[in-house]
This record gives C-alpha cells, sequence and structure tokens, in this order.
C-alpha cells in the first residue's frame, strides 16, 4: 500500500511509527471520508462515520465498495475534510483518484480494518470494523471534525426558537424537534446531548407531541 508524500505538502506531519493516534478528536459518530484501494488499483473515497471509543469502530451497510476492500485489503485512508462537495462525491458518487489522501484532507490516518461483528437489518447486511491507526497525518494547526449531533443541536435551537411564533406551522417545528434529538442521541457526544436535554427542559418541546 503507498503511503502519501509528505513533500506534497509542507505542512503535512507524519507519525509512522506503527503506533500513531487519531489526528483529530472523535466523539459520538464523527464524520469522515475513507479511501480504500480497489481491484481496479485506484481508490475509491466513501463517507463513513467513525463511532468514537477504545477502539474506535465503524460500520458498513450492504454490498458497498468500502466494504468489499477492507474485506479484500484490511485497510484504508481515513480522512478528515470541510468541503461539502467532497462529502457528497464521497457518499453519492463513484469517486475514484490514484493517491489515497485528498488533497484538500485537514488530516489523514491510514487504519488497519477487522471485521468483529456482522449481521442483517431490513434485509441489509451490516459488519462492524475495528480501525487501529497506523500512520497519521495532518496539516499545521486543529483538526475540524464533522459531528451531525452538533449540527443537529444548532438547528434545534433555530426550530425551538419559532415554536410561539404565529407565521411557523407547529407541529412541522415539534417534528424537526423529534428528528433532531433522534440524531442527538444517535451521533452526539456527551455535550450535544447535555446541550439538547437542557433545550428540552427549557422549552417543554416534547409535553406538546
Amino acid at each position: 500500500m503507498s503511503v502519501p508524500d509528505a513533500d506534497s505538502n509542507a505542512e503535512q506531519q507524519h507519525d509512522a511509527d506503527g503506533d500513531a493516534s487519531w489526528p483529530a478528536e472523535l466523539r459520538g459518530v464523527t464524520e469522515s471520508v475513507v479511501a480504500t484501494l480497489g481491484p481496479n488499483d485506484l481508490w475509491n473515497f466513501a463517507a463513513l462515520g467513525l463511532h468514537a471509543g477504545d477502539p474506535v469502530t465503524a460500520t458498513t451497510w450492504g454490498a458497498t465498495r468500502t466494504r468489499r476492500n477492507f474485506e479484500e485489503r484490511g485497510a484504508g485512508y481515513v480522512q478528515f475534510v470541510r468541503d461539502p462537495m467532497l462529502f457528497v462525491e464521497a457518499a453519492l458518487t463513484i469517486h475514484e483518484r490514484e493517491e489515497p489522501v485528498h488533497p484538500d484532507a485537514d488530516a489523514w490516518v491510514r487504519v488497519d480494518a477487522e471485521r468483529v461483528d456482522a449481521g442483517e437489518d431490513g434485509g441489509t447486511r451490516w459488519e462492524e470494523w475495528v480501525l487501529t491507526p497506523i500512520e497519521s497525518g495532518r496539516r499545521e494547526g486543529a483538526t475540524p471534525t464533522t459531528n451531525r449531533g452538533y449540527y443537529a443541536v444548532i438547528e434545534a435551537t433555530v426550530a425551538a426558537s419559532r415554536l410561539d411564533v404565529d407565521a411557523y406551522d407547529t407541529d412541522a417545528l415539534l417534528d424537526r424537534l423529534a428528528y433532531f434529538a433522534e440524531v442527538v442521541e444517535t451521533c452526539g457526544g456527551e455535550r450535544e446531548r447535555a446541550a439538547f436535554e437542557l433545550l428540552t427542559e427549557r422549552t417543554g418541546w416534547r409535553d406538546r407531541l
């Protein structure tokens, strides 16, 4: 498996001692982009949710390229990016490149991927993978991460602030708050859950369902 060229980014820092740490703080489910090497020797980029913990895990759903490549290669490059276009391309298109690290990545980590569990849910096959960091690199400064729970809290505050505004439909706002509550519970970390609990206490929106 090829390793990114350090000279491609002067600010890139490497930890290649075989015992690398994650180059960004993970909480709840942190959204990332993963590159895995396909049978055509091109790197396939896909969206991947990282479940924080010791160890970090991820779940693939269905017969995806990521699942196939994890099975055949047992490795990949997890990357943290800010460009929303790259997230959409990774999640909803076939996005392949000759190099494993996207030039817009703020940080990356090469991981070993080991399947530790599998099952079926609603007719869809899933596999759970333990991701062990082997080598990492990042640009100078803090690495921003994307957590759906955080953004759900922000959107929930907007919906909650409109509950008693005549121009907005209350039932629609309550439906949005119920959806955001589920996202926070599933993907948020401790702070996101505490923030949403405070929002619930202050607005009493659940009592209006």
